[in-house]
């Protein structure tokens, strides 16, 4: 993070401190953003962007939220960066085998992912704040850098339905439209190439759960990862992801890459 950069934000956020986190609606930047993501489903970056786009006051309203929460306070007052814990390879290394940091801790490792990588794609946004020195940017960060912590709690996968799915679930907790926008999109394209209500049952179905689930941004990390992951789940009231476990593996990308990792992955578990 530039000094120029923080000194920006700063400027931003103390001109009306109200508005600190609300974004301007851009749609047509969002559209354009999509267009990419549909000809290159890998390119994580335009996911970013097109929540950039369309979150308008979520950071805000999510911040305010934590904020008001007993331990949501205590974790803004210490503002520990999730990312910088989530690459310490001796910190994961750590938790005992059945606790949610060991099995964190397998599921980057099979799938060769990292929170750096996370890190530089919400990076490549054309005018974000990311990195700014500010407890509202701070929450952005931590939205960020639970992403793959919230797939290891609540079961799903990285394949194209397990990752709109965990969205939906991601939608129901913080109300994002951004986030909800994406979801839409994906739920309209699977269903166009392999019409079938399991994809949109799924998704439903992780929305669902999120909203029933604990609201998870103010969670104390550090101790979610000591815990076994089956009484972290259940304290935390997230349900089983019944409908996406009844997909068939080979559909769960809509029939297109049958032979990707989360297959292999799958295979070789059983």
């Amino acid at each position: 993070m530039s000094e120029t950069q923080s000194s920006a934000f700063a400027r931003k956020a103390s001109a009306q401190s109200a508005n600190a986190g609300r974004m301007p609606i851009q749609p047509r930047r969002a559209a354009a953003a999509l267009r990419r993501l549909i000809a290159d489903k890998e390119d994580t970056a335009q996911v970013f962007e097109i929540i950039e786009c369309l979150s308008g006051s979520a950071i805000h309203d999510g911040f305010i939220r934590m904020l008001s929460l007993p331990e949501g306070g205590r974790q803004i007052y210490r503002r520990e960066e999730l990312a910088e814990k989530l690459c310490d390879d001796a910190w994961l290394a750590s938790f005992a085998p059945g606790t949610v940091g060991a099995h964190y801790r397998e599921f980057i490792n099979l799938r060769a992912l990292s929170a750096d990588g996370l890190v530089e794609e919400s990076r490549k946004g054309v005018d974000n704040d990311i990195d700014a020195a500010h407890p509202v940017a701070w929450y952005g960060r931590r939205m960020r850098d639970v992403h793959d912590i919230w797939h290891v709690l609540t079961g799903y996968r990285t394949d194209t339905l397990g990752e709109a799915s965990i969205l939906a679930f991601t939608y129901g907790q913080v109300k994002n439209r951004g986030i909800g926008f994406i979801v839409l999109t994906a739920a309209f394209e699977m269903t166009r190439s392999h019409p079938t209500l399991q994809y949109i049952k799924s998704m439903l179905e992780g929305w669902r759960n999120g909203k029933a689930a604990k609201w998870l941004p103010a969670e104390d990390y550090d101790a979610l990862f000591a815990e076994p992951l089956e009484a972290a789940r259940a304290r935390l009231n997230i349900k089983s992801p019944v409908r996406y476990h009844s997909v068939p593996l080979e559909a769960r990308n809509a029939f297109r890459e049958t032979d990707d990792r989360e297959i292999r992955i799958a295979r070789n578990a059983a």
